[in-house]
């Protein structure tokens, strides 16, 4: 049986907003603005969560190494 492509690794990666350095943690998620913890960065809708702290859109986020 074929291993698949990094499925859970990628889905715990936490992202980091690139103008004010906020960290999104999918194990917190963002509960205050309805992201439930255990919800990966890609599975939230790109029109509906925008950074908590300076309001900037998921296109402005970078994977955290």
């Amino acid at each position: 049986m074929p291993v698949e492509e990094k499925t859970k690794e990628t889905d715990m990666t936490k992202y980091y907003c690139l103008p004010c350095g906020f960290v999104y943690d999918p194990a917190l998620g963002d509960p205050e603005n309805g992201i439930a913890p255990g919800t990966s960065f890609h599975d939230i809708p790109d029109d509906f969560w925008i950074c908590p702290v300076c309001g900037a859109t998921k296109d402005l986020f970078e994977p955290l190494d």
